[in-house]
């Protein structure tokens, strides 16, 4: 049995196998982790959650998958799993933030108390993306310019499909180099 385990957060609208964190759980699999998904106990609640409600409706679902690990533990975050981020800097857990709102206090201050290293992925036409608090946060940055909250691009699927790619690529590399080296 492996001692390296990813806890996969996911977003507000998909399930932990949507292509962005179910790549990023790919690579962690493929590096030895064993992959524990959440799914939202109440899956369509993430649609009405006022800003003050998202964490405190977060944190004690990660709370609970947290609790079941053992040995080296990533987190992997996708767009309403940062609401964990307090969370995750209270653990010391290194992470992989996918589309983290980024103009939410709740979210940034967590981060900010991050002792861990973490990758932070977003888009320059995500409104919830803020460039400046990503680079002040962590040297571990994917900006992808014209990306949105979903990744994708202007102009073809392909061009979309390839940041995917790149979105992969960074996981692997973060990886690699920095969590799991």
């Amino acid at each position: 049995m492996s001692s390296r385990t990813a806890v996969v957060v996911p977003g507000g609208q998909n399930g932990p196998s949507a292509p962005l964190p179910m790549y990023a759980a790919d690579a962690a699999e493929q590096r030895g982790a064993q992959i524990h998904r959440i799914w939202w106990d109440e899956p369509d609640r993430p649609l009405t959650l006022t800003e003050a409600e998202r964490g405190p409706w977060v944190v004690p679902q990660v709370e609970r998958a947290l609790s079941v690990t053992d040995g080296e533990v990533l987190l992997i975050g996708r767009s309403l799993g940062s609401y964990a981020s307090p969370l995750v800097a209270d653990r010391g857990l290194p992470a992989v933030w996918l589309s983290p709102i980024l103009t939410d206090p709740w979210v940034v201050d967590g981060l900010r108390r991050a002792t861990a290293p973490f990758l932070v992925v977003g888009g320059t036409a995500d409104a919830l993306w803020d460039s400046a608090v990503a680079r002040e946060l962590t040297p571990y940055v994917l900006e992808v310019p014209e990306a949105s909250h979903g990744m994708y691009v202007p102009g073809r699927l392909a061009a979309s499909a390839a940041v995917l790619g790149q979105v992969a690529t960074a996981v692997e590399d973060f990886l690699d180099e920095v969590v799991w080296p």
